[in-house]
């Protein structure tokens, strides 16, 4: 298996009110909308996928339950860009978990959770970059 990962898929409880969120609300354009899912490019070669939660569990084969052992993160360039994508989430109807603020590894990030209670780290991490060909650098912050 390759060190890849294309598509992540969130099961949420209400597809429209997911699609308002991130369409609306977020301003993120679907890179496909079709009856019972939604796709959105956000990445080289990378999509997010909202599926309701139910049909996530029967296509699975196993029943799906909400949860949040995980965090999705977007890296922004600055601290400013940190704050507005916060406001801009708590506008669309997002719970602010974290305000933005200066982080323990020296960069500057926030957390909020989507309608379905999915968490987001909007981070400003300076050690962060891609190079054109998508590949990541991380060092450390000092």
């Amino acid at each position: 298996m390759d060190q890849q990962l294309n598509l992540v898929t969130l099961g949420v409880g209400d597809l429209a009110v997911s699609r308002r969120f991130y369409g609306d609300g977020l301003g993120w354009t679907a890179l496909l909308d079709v009856d019972g899912i939604v796709f959105y490019q956000i990445g080289k070669g990378l999509v997010l996928g909202l599926f309701p939660l139910a049909d996530l569990g029967a296509d699975t084969g196993h029943p799906a339950t909400a949860g949040t052992p995980f965090t999705l993160a977007q890296n922004l360039d600055s601290p400013a860009e940190v704050d507005a994508v916060v406001e801009q989430a708590r506008t669309a109807g997002a719970t602010v978990l974290k305000e933005p603020q200066r982080a323990v590894f020296g960069g500057y990030h926030g957390y909020f959770a989507d309608p379905d209670g999915h968490r987001w780290e909007i981070c400003h991490n300076p050690g962060w970059s891609v190079a054109d060909d998508g590949t990541v650098t991380l060092t450390p912050v000092e």
